[in-house]
């Protein structure tokens, strides 16, 4: 008897957890289908009233009309991409004397040689360019912008990150907007993948990318909801940056914090899916994950900070809801963890209960599958909005999953440091210049130390392993094949990390 009632309790516990997580989930999930629904609503409206705009515009305004524009690139040791964005940026089309060029460069290695002798050859050439530095890195990438603002000539900021190329029309493409409707203080384009198809986790990349890019981003800012910038590829006005208080360096996530900073002030956004910057993706999983790691926290930072002063506004209740919703998004990962560590316990336990088939409980089984397709839903639609050879790019979604799963480790740590308050430096995601197989610049240049977390994340697999055996002896519970893309996901990341970051030691 006194075994029966531990078991129950163990039992009742493990559903105290198990049970919230996987409603965060769910709803995380249904939400996706509620991005959906508002992108498609307003999509061809939307792209209708820019083209004629942008034609009416320019029927009315020459260049003798245009603003100053001032860009913005800041830079951390990027010797691999540093000449490729420069030369881009001053090749974007726009008046020589109305386009200022501020190169924010913070680098502590031979890229301030490449940058001195670029800016040296372009001033020759009549471009009004310029390297910032500083005598130290105080608040990262938000220090250097906010040393950039000071002294910017410009109405307008455009900013790019080391390992984008802008397009030679991006401003003449981005500026009208600006002059739409009254207090639009920043412009978003979507951003484009040079290197998408180098490997199986660029093309996973890419693809999650453009979940946000093509559906999300438009789907919030169309529909008046809250939207972000994304740190590049984007324009400022300048006017608003000062107003909403400047950059913050308290969050490792500064465009989010700013962006949410300067709607509360009253100033609106604006997202153009038609105009993409191309940009290269973390070709090497150790970058990745310390660029999700730092997106993870930055965004729960930035939740911590912003959400008690949203919630006193007089906002409509889904525009708070929605707030929280894409504030603390990367809270899915902690409650994965949480699903992937008691699946086994909960299979064991069950083994010995009569499952009831009641109709309540079935439609509780489909409601929960319904959740779970949503993500997939959600990439779907924007691989068949952004691409012709869209079914092609979709037979990559289940790397995508796997990608997915196996990251909830590394952001579940940096969901817990944001929580309990632990200050880390901001760290640059490495860029290799890599666009095709065969340039292999990463055994030397920029390659990031092994983390621990992929001993947990292997060893978490052989876990959710032995979880989805036990299931196949019973198949009653529909979360166990579920354990098997945990398998897969968590020891496809745990083992890549540990190959990419010894390759230089492999020979293949």
């Amino acid at each position: 008897m006194h075994h029966i009632h531990v078991g129950k309790i163990f039992f009742v516990l493990i559903l105290v957890l198990y049970g919230p997580a996987t409603m965060w989930l769910f709803l995380y999930g249904i939400n996706n289908y509620y991005m959906v629904f508002l992108f498609l609503r307003k999509n061809k409206k939307e792209l209708l009233q820019n083209s004629e705009y942008l034609e009416k515009f320019w029927s009315t305004h020459g260049q003798d009309s245009l603003p100053k524009v001032t860009t913005q690139l800041p830079i951390y040791n990027e010797r691999n991409v540093i000449e490729r964005l420069i030369h881009a940026v001053v090749n974007i089309d726009y008046p020589q004397v109305l386009h200022e060029v501020q190169i924010l460069d913070d680098s502590q290695d031979e890229t301030k040689t490449i940058v001195d002798s670029l800016v040296n050859t372009y001033k020759s050439k009549g471009f009004n360019i310029k390297c910032i530095r500083r005598n130290d890195r105080s608040g990262f990438k938000a220090g250097a912008l906010n040393s950039g603002l000071e002294v910017a000539e410009g109405e307008f900021l455009a900013i790019f990150d080391a390992d984008f190329i802008p397009g030679k029309d991006f401003f003449y493409k981005m500026i009208p907007f600006f002059y739409e409707k009254e207090k639009v203080a920043l412009i978003q384009a979507r951003w484009g993948h040079v290197n998408g198809d180098y490997s199986l986790l660029s093309k996973a990349q890419s693809i999650g990318i453009d979940g946000h890019f093509v559906i999300e981003q438009g789907a919030r800012t169309w529909n008046g909801l809250y939207m972000n910038f994304n740190g590049t590829a984007g324009m400022w006005r300048k006017e608003a940056i000062f107003d909403a208080g400047g950059w913050h360096a308290d969050t490792l996530t500064e465009d989010l914090d700013l962006s949410y900073r300067a709607q509360l002030k009253g100033w609106k956004t604006k997202y153009l899916i038609n105009v993409v910057a191309p940009s290269e993706l973390p070709v090497d999983i150790n970058a990745y994950k310390s660029q999700q790691h730092r997106w993870a926290k930055g965004s729960i930072q930035t939740a911590i900070k912003i959400l008690p002063r949203l919630f006193n506004t007089h906002d409509t209740l889904i525009k708070k809801i929605e707030a929280t919703m894409h504030l603390t998004q990367y809270m899915v990962h902690p409650m994965m963890c949480i699903l992937a560590v008691l699946s086994l316990p909960l299979i064991l336990l069950l083994k010995s209960v009569t499952i009831p088939t009641s109709v309540p409980m079935m439609v509780f089984f489909f409601l929960m599958f319904l959740g779970v397709l949503a993500p997939s839903f959600l990439y779907i639609i924007s691989q068949k909005i952004a691409y012709k050879d869209w079914w092609k790019r979709c037979l990559f979604i289940p790397v995508l999953m796997f990608l997915g799963c196996g990251i909830a480790i590394n952001n579940t740590k940096a969901v817990i440091e944001a929580l309990l308050r632990i200050k880390s430096d901001f760290l640059r995601t490495p860029k290799y210049g890599v666009v095709k197989q065969g340039r292999n610049k990463m055994a030397k240049d920029y390659t990031l130390p092994l983390k621990s977390t992929f001993v947990v994340e292997i060893l978490l697999s052989v876990y959710c392993c032995v979880g989805f055996m036990q299931y196949t002896s019973d198949k009653r519970f529909i979360f166990g094949p579920f354990l098997l893309i945990y398998a897969i996901g968590f020891f496809y990341v745990g083992m890549l990390s540990f190959l990419q970051a010894f390759r230089k030691y492999i020979k293949c």
